[in-house]
């Protein structure tokens, strides 16, 4: 989804280069550190899965 996307790249910095933490990223959606956690981990786990590969792949370059 969009907003897994969109946590990503703040998470891990993927458009500014630099990563942020679980209460910075939870603060900038209005949502709690944890619920930031969850929804990274569901967003990884579907980035792992065979079928989201090539997905991945075009996203990266």
């Amino acid at each position: 989804s969009d907003r897994e996307k969109r946590v990503l790249e703040e998470r891990f910095g993927l458009k500014d280069g630099r990563p942020k933490t679980l209460e910075e990223v939870g603060k900038m959606f209005a949502v709690t550190r944890e619920r930031i956690r969850q929804i990274e981990a569901k967003a990884l786990r579907k980035l792992r899965h065979p079928s989201r590969g090539n997905k991945l792949k075009d996203y990266l370059g």
